[in-house]
């Protein structure tokens, strides 16, 4: 087990690039199924997710290969459609494998998903959407088990806009009978590349973009190679560590307006951001932080996952602010940890309340998710004193090797064994 030792109050400089997507990763890789040759994905960041959906994939029967950045998944000998426990577990994302699996090959098993220990996130809206599409599927000792012989064409609205269930149904859809519209589908920039890697093996997709998408079934797909998108929440994290720290950074970054929402925030708040060639700068260094309010929502609004992240920069902030989640109510496990460091946080429903404080003291504190680990480091960074963050194999998930990134730009960070969990 690993922890982080930070020693705090640190100013930042210089410039970092920011990792492949994670979350458009994890997308791309089971939609390779939906072919049977040799698929490469490069810019795949180094994280655990990937490498447990490797290990998801080979279960299967693809030859899979994770080096240097580069993903390569040969889908010419798949042997099982059984996606089990032991890997699903480890992540929720492993329920990327229904729709093809039942799309290309008619049956799929797969594990009910786990992941993030925080709030119930249940995939009724993916099993719904394989139903509208013809399947049969029925729940048995905590497996999914989904038959179709030919998947047909329909008309899928979704109650609640949801990236994972937009994913899957795109991806049994390329391959059903007829045509298929979703609405209230999700618009997330990870999807569109999806949709845009499917239409590359042959898929026949208008839409990505919108809340509306159009999918036109083809008999088969062939196997396609790409680049995955720079990781917008890498980069939003990446930049609240520069402004929480009154300090003056770079990043480099391909797709800034995928974070123009972090931007208008930061800017909001007081902080300097200069844009331009795929760099993003921040200059927090003479900023009298404002307090502003957040309400997270589907993109391209304000991302739930950068919640966690605001609510450490507003703890600093000279007044109080609230921070709303739209998207899960009960996303704020990271506000005990926070006020173990001095923060004075109330939370009230969906919202925290947040009232600024002059500065925060370090202590130990413990990860409970990914993005709520981030808010810990953040914090940090920015507090007095010395700070230790346990559990960080939460991190690991998502981040590709945060500290290094953190300590190119002058942070005192440092991952330790501990024997402590």
């Amino acid at each position: 087990m690993d922890k982080f030792v930070i020693n705090g109050g640190k100013k930042l400089s210089g410039k970092v690039s920011i990792s492949g997507a994670k979350n458009s990763a994890l997308a791309l890789m089971p939609a390779t199924l939906l072919n049977s040759g040799k698929n490469i994905l490069t810019n795949a960041p180094e994280v655990n997710d990937i490498f447990t959906m490797t290990k998801l994939l080979t279960h299967l029967g693809a030859q899979c290969s994770f080096e240097n950045g580069t993903v390569s998944i040969d889908n010419s000998n798949i042997i099982s459609q059984d996606a089990p426990y032991e890997h699903v577990k480890k992540m929720r994302a492993s329920v990327y494998v229904l729709g093809p699996l039942l799309a290309k090959y008619g049956y799929a098993k797969v594990s009910l998903p786990g992941g993030c220990a925080w709030g119930p996130r249940p995939i009724n809206l993916h099993l719904e959407a394989m139903k509208k599409l013809g399947a049969e599927i029925q729940l048995e000792d905590g497996y999914i088990v989904a038959k179709s012989k030919k998947l047909k064409g329909a008309r899928i609205n979704f109650d609640v806009s949801s990236v994972g269930a937009t994913g899957n149904a795109l991806m049994a859809a390329v391959l059903a009978e007829g045509t298929t519209h979703i609405t209230n589908a999700a618009m997330e920039p990870e999807i569109t590349q999806l949709g845009d890697y499917l239409i590359q093996m042959g898929a026949q997709i208008q839409g990505l973009g919108t809340s509306e998408i159009t999918i036109h079934g083809v008999e088969e797909l062939n196997s396609a190679d790409t680049k995955i998108i720079g990781d917008r929440i890498e980069a939003g994290t990446i930049l609240i560590a520069g402004a929480i720290t009154h300090s003056q950074i770079s990043i480099e970054y391909d797709n800034v307006h995928h974070i123009s929402s972090i931007i208008s925030k930061l800017e909001d708040a007081g902080v300097k951001v200069l844009e331009g060639n795929n760099l993003v700068t921040i200059d927090s260094t003479n900023s009298d932080l404002k307090p502003i309010d957040v309400t997270t929502s589907i993109y391209p609004g304000f991302p739930t996952d950068m919640q966690a992240q605001w609510t450490a920069l507003m703890m600093l902030a000279n007044g109080t602010s609230t921070i709303t989640d739209t998207i899960y109510f009960d996303r704020f496990k990271h506000v005990p940890e926070l006020i173990r460091l001095g923060a004075d946080i109330e939370v009230i429903k969906n919202s925290a309340v947040v009232r600024g404080v002059k500065s925060l003291k370090g202590a130990k504190v413990m990860s409970t998710d990914l993005r709520a680990s981030a808010s810990l480091v953040l914090a940090g960074l920015a507090a007095e004193g010395t700070t230790e963050v346990l559990r960080i194999y939460h991190l690991d998930r998502g981040y590709q090797k945060i500290e290094d990134k953190l300590t190119a730009l002058g942070a005192d960070i440092q991952r330790v064994k501990t024997d402590e969990f």
